[in-house]
C-alpha cells in the first residue's frame, strides 16, 4: 500500500468507528498495517496528515504499531 492509500484506510476506519472507539480504532490499523507502515520512512505522520484526523494521534498510532507484535485482530 502506499502513504495515501494507508491514510483513507486510516480515514475510513475512525469516521466509520463505533460510538467511542474512533482510537481504538487507530490501534487496530496501527496493529493491522504495521509491516506496510515499517516499509515506509517517516511514515506515521504522513499517514496522519493524509488522514486528516488530527495530528495528536501520532502517539496512538504509535501504540497500535507496537501492539502487532503482540496481537492478533479478530
Amino acid at each position: 500500500m502506499t502513504i495515501k492509500e494507508l491514510g483513507r484506510e486510516l480515514r475510513e476506519m475512525y469516521l466509520n468507528a463505533p460510538k467511542g472507539d474512533a482510537v481504538a480504532m487507530i490501534h487496530l490499523f496501527g496493529i493491522m498495517y504495521a509491516d506496510e507502515i515499517s516499509n515506509f520512512e517517516n511514515a506515521k505522520n504522513e499517514i496522519i496528515q493524509v488522514s486528516g484526523i488530527s495530528q495528536s494521534y501520532i502517539t496512538e498510532l504509535s501504540k497500535g504499531i507496537k501492539l502487532a507484535k503482540y496481537v492478533i485482530p479478530k
